[in-house]
């Protein structure tokens, strides 16, 4: 077995509100080339965890690592360069166009006082062509749709050219099909370019279907980390979710699907 860079360690990680406990003794580390899933109840703590490891909070205690150097010695434009977010919610108040907004996962790359390089507008085109919203790239951003947002927002972070990516529910304003496809598309980049994604999911049939691991948060702590192969059991569901649900896997090496029982 090829042994995987480590990307992030993250070591007794916790995390308050003021006087409220989000995260408690926190610990797993993220390799290059893998898909995570992070899944849990509302309010276990995901997204918290999510703006930990893009350092837009700091942590309580324990030490967050990424390549062996401490998270908060990174500058700004570094982290940019290493790390792309998709939030669960984007708002923009300006007439941006898309092709401006995609432009902007650029940024980073391009110095200062300088016009895009022929690679960051081929970047830009590819990750509009990928998201499929080429055809919207002259429309002001305010008038589209949440769900035309939301793959302009993951053009965006495609278009930035990280080896970390890191999803906040970032399909739930999505229909099925472009859920779908998107999945497809990061799962690719995942097995042929080497991306590491941590996705905060709430389905998780789809973080069964593309996800190599997955980590489960309850009160505030990991319940669970391991490969989706795995993962997944009715005791889970019960103990994580309080819902009843029969686990099925046809083959070996197909990922499992879950079958809630709602009656």
């Amino acid at each position: 077995m090829t042994l995987r860079e480590r990307l992030f360690s993250i070591q007794d990680l916790c995390f308050s509100y003021r006087s409220t406990p989000v995260l408690e003794d926190i610990s797993f580390e993220l390799h290059r080339g893998k898909f995570y899933g992070l899944i849990g109840a509302n309010g276990s703590g995901k997204s918290t965890l999510l703006e930990l490891l893009m350092a837009t909070l700091s942590p309580l205690s324990g030490s967050i690592t990424y390549k062996k150097k401490q998270l908060d010695h990174y500058s700004r434009q570094e982290l940019a360069c290493r790390l792309a977010l998709v939030p669960q919610h984007f708002s923009m108040d300006f007439e941006y166009l898309v092709r401006d907004v995609v432009l902007m996962g650029r940024h980073p790359h391009i110095p200062r006082f300088s016009s895009p390089a022929p690679h960051d507008i081929k970047a830009v085109d590819t990750a509009m062509e990928t998201m499929d919203i080429s055809h919207l790239q002259n429309r002001p951003v305010i008038a589209l749709s949440g769900g035309e947002l939301q793959r302009v927002v993951m053009a965006r972070a495609l278009a930035q050219e990280t080896e970390v990516l890191i999803l906040d529910e970032a399909t739930s304003n999505l229909d099925i099909q472009h859920t779908i496809a998107i999945m497809k598309v990061i799962r690719r980049r995942v097995s042929e370019k080497g991306l590491t994604v941590i996705a905060a999911i709430h389905d998780l049939n789809l973080a069964a279907a593309f996800c190599d691991d997955c980590l489960v948060l309850k009160e505030r702590r990991i319940y669970a980390n391991a490969p989706v192969k795995n993962i997944f059991t009715s005791q889970l569901l019960r103990d994580v979710f309080s819902v009843d649900a029969e686990i099925h896997c046809t083959t070996e090496d197909r990922h499992p699907q879950i079958q809630y029982n709602y009656l």
